[in-house]
């Protein structure tokens, strides 16, 4: 019976993993690349399993346009100097980032700095 109740628990771990696995994926950004988008914060969110900020970013065309940065988790962001509110609608921010594979607006964040070029936190 004990046998039984063991592989019980082994397979349904088994069965949990992958998709953990899987949703913390770096895949989808080009790691290789970096590159620093300067706007102004819609909204941050701090939130699980992933932080984001929503920057407000001018295009080359001079449009508006909106980047969804993801972030850490926010118990690792609170251990680097991070809060609920470090960011607040309308602060003016750069952000260096691995962008998108795909060449969509978004990214996963590797710096903050604020308008005058101040370290926020730290994301690594």
């Amino acid at each position: 019976m004990k046998k039984l109740i063991a592989l019980a628990g082994v397979l349904g771990l088994a069965m949990v993993a992958p998709p953990t696995m899987a949703h913390h994926s770096f895949a989808m950004f080009d790691r290789t690349r970096e590159v620093t988008v300067s706007g102004t914060v819609r909204e941050f969110q701090w939130s699980n399993p992933h932080a984001y900020i929503q920057l407000v970013a001018k295009d080359a065309r001079g449009n508006d346009v909106e980047w969804s940065l993801e972030m850490g988790s926010p118990m690792y962001l609170y251990a680097r100097g991070w809060r609920p509110r470090t960011l607040r609608p309308g602060s003016q921010v750069s952000v260096k980032l691995n962008p998108l594979r795909n060449g969509d607006n978004g990214g996963v964040v590797l710096e903050v700095s604020d308008a005058r070029g101040n370290s926020i936190g730290t994301n690594q």
